[in-house]
């Protein structure tokens, strides 16, 4: 295997999760009847560039399809998140009507109402057609293709440089990232600013977040490793914040090499950070797998003591990452009878490789429950407070990252 950044062979393994389903590949019930594709979900690291990386076994194009069931807009934290962005952002760069923004992987628009709102010129590119036609019943223009280089290139001549460019959750997604990010240079206007989002390294490995790794995450990124990915195209990074988003984010903001904007101190100190840590050694992950299998194992001895007791537990969001969690503990219907999720786009499936049924939230008033299994940890406030009339009825809330916890 060598490194999707810098060619390099890769051999150090961080993590080994078997073989499972991709994680946002939801079934009907008549799916239930068929084989299911299971692919191995590994991830090695580069000991060059220092990027975490899985081993590729599928494509883009099988992951986010035209069924892709994951909304933005289901969560009010994440439309919060977005709002509170899109207002600083624009009084950061001084955008006007004039300006011109353009989203990546946009998803049903969730962001990018907020300029539209704001008069100012926008586009979303987003290949999921379900997310996209969402998005369009909202104003906003959406191009429907995969991004990368050919695609920038082409809207540069098409006289559509963008002042800003937004990737909120989409770095990390793609399989060729040095492709994408000779996109965004193509794309990026001489005095131009890209803004990047995506989970950081450092707090995967802190706080042994195992569970966000899926094969729709082609890469697991740090500060040190995306600066090089961006500097090998002629871009740079002025500036970092550290989000609390996702269970620990980087917005990293990036420019032309040549732009005149210095760096801010928030990047040497981050840097600094990182490489205290170790991620530039091999120590770090090499410790990772046991931490994943004590979470796992820890989770499983918890469901099978409840079912022991006869004490009623079900889950609660139907997120990719608790897909993760299920699949390697090997949890079935007989310990987690149903998952509930908010989105409708889910309710009425199936989870992939458990098989457990994707259920209304409504369905939690018409039975005694005794526990329920947070799967989406990093939003447990937001869910507690969704469901805080259990609580007071004597329901107990569990998440089982970074460690199994019973919520008080």
């Amino acid at each position: 295997m060598n490194c999707r950044h810098c060619g390099a062979q890769v051999t150090l393994k961080v993590l080994d999760l078997g073989f499972a389903p991709p994680s946002n590949a939801y079934l009907n019930a008549n799916a239930l009847q068929h084989p299911e594709l299971y692919y191995p979900l590994k991830i090695k690291v580069c000991q060059q560039c220092w990027l975490v990386q899985t081993e590729d076994y599928t494509q883009a194009g099988e992951l986010f399809n035209s069924d892709y069931a994951y909304f933005s807009s289901t969560s009010s934290g994440w439309l919060a998140h977005a709002a509170h962005y899109s207002e600083n952002i624009i009084d950061k760069l001084q955008l006007t009507k004039d300006s011109y923004v353009v989203e990546i992987a946009c998803n049903d628009g969730y962001l990018l109402k907020n300029f539209v709102t704001a008069g100012i010129p926008c586009l979303g590119i987003e290949p999921t057609a379900s997310t996209a036609s969402a998005a369009e019943q909202l104003n906003i223009p959406v191009l429907r293709e995969f991004f990368g280089e050919h695609l920038g290139q082409r809207l540069a001549t098409q006289g559509q440089q963008a002042d800003l460019i937004i990737g909120n959750n989409v770095y990390a997604h793609v399989p060729n990232i040095n492709d994408f990010t000779r996109g965004l240079k193509a794309l990026l206007k001489p005095h131009g600013t890209i803004t990047i989002e995506f989970p950081h390294l450092l707090k995967l490995l802190q706080y042994s977040q195992f569970d966000t790794v899926y094969h729709e995450h082609f890469s697991y990124l740090s500060l040190y490793t995306t600066n090089k990915i961006f500097q090998a195209v002629g871009l740079r990074i002025w500036d970092v914040e550290q989000l609390s988003t996702h269970g620990g984010s980087l917005r990293i903001f990036g420019c032309h090499q040549d732009d005149p904007r210095p760096p801010t101190t928030a990047v040497s100190e981050l840097l600094n950070t990182e490489k205290e840590y170790g991620l530039q050694t091999d120590e770090v992950y090499k410790k990772f797998q046991l931490k994943a299998d004590k979470i796992k194992n820890d989770f499983i001895a918890f469901l099978v003591e409840q079912y022991r007791s006869e004490k009623a537990v079900v889950a609660y969001g139907a997120a990719a990452k608790g897909n993760t969690l299920l699949n390697y503990a090997g949890i079935k219907p007989d310990l987690l009878p149903f998952v509930c999720d908010a989105a409708i786009s889910k309710q009425g499936k199936f989870m992939p490789g458990s098989h457990l049924p994707i259920l209304p939230p409504s369905i939690l008033h018409k039975h005694k429950i005794d526990y329920v299994v947070i799967l989406p940890w990093n939003i447990a406030i937001e869910i507690r407070k969704q469901l805080s009339n259990m609580e007071k009825q004597g329901t107990k809330f569990v998440v089982a990252v970074p460690e199994l916890e019973v919520l008080t």
